[in-house]
């Protein structure tokens, strides 16, 4: 528990510094999420973890308030719009004091202790984890913004971990049958090998850590990369993969 909420609070202060170099007037910049800007983009991120902090905490009390919305992008649109009243130096105040909770809060968790989220429950591991992907995928974002590609760190096997992962429910998401175990094996910076899955499945993913990671939070399209599939479920992985709720 102790490596990965250090890589968590690792990505977020890099982010966090990062948006200390964009001008105020830039806060309001489209980013790839349509109608959403850089500020918006954390505007979500502080959000989420005042949910995930009451996931922790509370129990999950205030999971429910999604069924008062449309859909998911309705409820998610509705946690962005605090922050369209803040000065972009209160947004990131409000970020920081709320991952700073989900943080301290995850610190004292047992790592096999089950917390509730949107999906369903995790182990509290595997939801620092999330956490860390969130962090990193919205990242992607704002950096994209100023036609910016953050360079990949070792802290993005947490992602690829998780991108493997959740492929049950990627699959069950885009109602595909996850008949086989994938593999992925994967090259990440400084020429590291990490491999996920199970020997003897005829069903690998090979490539690019950095294009395995993006393709499962949907940042990138499995066409533009470099990554390769071996068998019918590891190709539709890189299809339907979806790390996120």
């Amino acid at each position: 528990m102790r490596d990965i909420l250090a890589d968590l609070v690792a990505e977020q202060q890099s982010l966090d510094q990062y948006l200390q170099g964009i001008r105020d007037r830039d806060w309001d910049r489209p980013t790839p999420a349509k109608g959403w800007s850089v500020r918006d983009q954390v505007s979500h991120l502080a959000s989420s973890e005042e949910y995930a902090h009451n996931a922790i905490e509370e129990g999950g009390s205030r999971l429910a308030e999604v069924a008062d919305f449309a859909d998911g992008t309705a409820f998610t649109d509705a946690g962005v719009r605090k922050g369209r009243e803040l000065r972009p130096q209160a947004v990131i105040e409000w970020w920081r004091g709320a991952r700073a909770r989900v943080v301290e809060s995850l610190s004292r968790a047992d790592p096999a202790r089950r917390i509730p989220w949107f999906a369903g429950e995790m182990a509290a591991s595997t939801f620092a984890t999330a956490r860390l992907m969130e962090t990193w995928a919205h990242g992607l974002d704002v950096h994209h913004a100023f036609d910016d590609e953050p360079e990949d760190t070792d802290r993005i096997r947490h992602v690829c971990w998780l991108g493997w992962r959740a492929l049950p429910y990627a699959f069950r998401h885009a109602g595909e049958d996850y008949e086989r175990p994938v593999r992925l094996e994967l090259i990440g910076p400084h020429y590291q090998k990490w491999v996920f899955g199970p020997d003897g499945t005829d069903q690998a993913i090979r490539g690019n850590a950095g294009d395995w990671a993006r393709v499962a939070v949907q940042r990138r399209d499995a066409n533009e990369t470099s990554l390769s599939a071996e068998g019918e479920t590891a190709k539709t992985a890189l299809r339907v993969a979806r790390a996120y709720v």
